[in-house]
């Protein structure tokens, strides 16, 4: 199947784009953009891939599903479009990188930036049915991304997988802890920030790994 994706990306996603889950999961996809309204915007649904190319991944954020509000979700994990209102997520962790760096929060919460600087913001389902949370799960998006995340681990070497709650934490079993770094912690959401995420310390361990390996640090 020929899938509209950065090229580094599709030299190494293309075994999967050919298994018989993922014509499926398309066919569905498909379907639900002709009969209702899906976020985020189809040509946005591969951006994280497309932002942030095989070759430059250092650090990888793991979500559940695309925000489902309007005008939201442009295909990074986390991260809204220029002048939409941050959610409650994305106000935390824009609280715990000051807490760790004193910087305040950016006037947008366009996260673009991170992935142009090597961070896959990677959503274990990459669409959502409006304001329907979690609408598309259990179709073989999580199929893919898994794949997605083992492919990482095996390929590359010295990456920083940062797992948020216990969604994210399940996917630590793709990943090899003996050559990448996993960091584990509570959810951003304010269900949960309180009970490990304030103080995880996150971005600035991510940083400290990156320099040892003589990789560029991350603008948070």
């Amino acid at each position: 199947m020929d899938v509209r994706i950065e090229q580094s990306w599709k030299n190494v996603l293309q075994p999967e784009f050919d298994k018989p889950y993922f014509e499926q999961l398309t066919a569905f996809v498909r379907s639900e953009y002709q009969t209702k309204q899906i976020f985020p915007p189809a040509n946005l649904i591969f951006n994280a891939f497309d932002q942030c190319p095989f070759d430059d991944v250092k650090v990888v954020i793991l979500g559940q599903d695309p925000y489902h509000g309007v005008g939201q979700a442009h295909g990074l994990c986390f991260s809204v479009n220029d002048g939409i209102k941050f959610p409650p997520s994305l106000v935390n962790i824009f609280k715990e990188i000051e807490a760790e760096y004193g910087k305040p929060a950016p006037a947008s919460g366009n996260l673009i930036r991170w992935a142009q600087q090597g961070v896959l913001l990677l959503n274990a389902t990459l669409t959502v049915q409006a304001h329907q949370a979690g609408s598309h799960q259990g179709h073989g998006w999580e199929q893919f991304t898994d794949a997605v995340i083992r492919i990482l681990s095996e390929q590359k070497q010295n990456l920083v997988f940062i797992l948020w709650g216990a969604y994210a934490q399940n996917k630590a079993s793709f990943v090899d802890n003996n050559k990448h770094l996993v960091l584990q912690s509570a959810h951003p959401s304010p269900f949960s920030v309180h009970r490990g995420f304030f103080g995880n310390n996150h971005f600035v361990l991510t940083n400290n790994y990156l320099k040892e390996q003589g990789l560029k640090e991350i603008d948070w």
